[in-house]
């Protein structure tokens, strides 16, 4: 359902695996935070091309879980895959080379974003990645919200979707999904200490963000 849901879905998936192939390290974890069907943690697998990695797919449905890890025994990759049960604000992160939250913050609070962002730095190794998929909101003096807004109901109608399925979907996510700004993305990033940070991909309202950790602290 995201796929006709968020454009540019399946490219954000395929460049976390192309981001995984660069940048997961040798006896690392890796972590998909809010991993659903686990289209993201598949993408990392079959493109991990070191050694000794684990990839820790968290999410807090067990329906979904169970339906990740049924995916997950289709596939072939040799890279060792944990499923986790629980809370993305709860889990505990260590020695990771790449974390990813796909469409998985947006979800949480606003106010407890940053503690999110500032864990995941602390949990990554010098030299480590951060990708970050969200739906953005924009200044409505500049009247882009409007404009992609419309854009995206045309999208979804493109997609098969009927006017009551759409008035549904937002009414389910109204209050619940609250998004940030292209520039508090960043600023998380930069609160939290990473060494560079940028958006990487735009469609319509819906873009992904790149951070690296420093490779020394120097």
């Amino acid at each position: 359902m995201i796929k006709r849901s968020v454009p540019g879905y399946a490219d954000i998936i395929d460049m976390i695996g192309l981001f995984a192939r660069h940048y997961v390290q040798h006896g690392s974890n890796c972590y998909d935070l809010g991993a659903s069907l686990g289209a993201a943690t598949l993408a990392m697998r079959r493109n991990i091309n070191v050694d000794g990695v684990t990839i820790h797919a968290v999410d807090n449905s067990a329906d979904m879980l169970k339906r990740c890890g049924e995916n997950i025994q289709w596939d072939q990759s040799r890279t060792q895959v944990e499923l986790l049960l629980g809370d993305v604000e709860d889990i505990q992160m260590t020695d990771a080379s790449m974390v990813v939250l796909n469409f998985t913050l947006q979800f949480i609070p606003a106010k407890r974003r940053q503690r999110i962002v500032d864990r995941i730095f602390k949990a990554l190794r010098p030299g480590g990645v951060c990708i970050i998929s969200e739906k953005l909101v924009f200044p409505q003096r500049e009247g882009q919200q409007e404009v992609l807004t419309h854009m995206h109901l045309d999208f979804k109608r493109m997609q098969g979707y009927s006017d009551l399925e759409i008035s549904q979907k937002r009414q389910s996510l109204e209050n619940v999904l609250v998004s940030n700004s292209s520039d508090e993305i960043i600023g998380m990033f930069d609160n939290a200490g990473f060494s560079r940070s940028f958006q990487w991909f735009q469609y319509l309202s819906f873009a992904s963000f790149f951070a690296a950790k420093a490779t020394t602290h120097a």
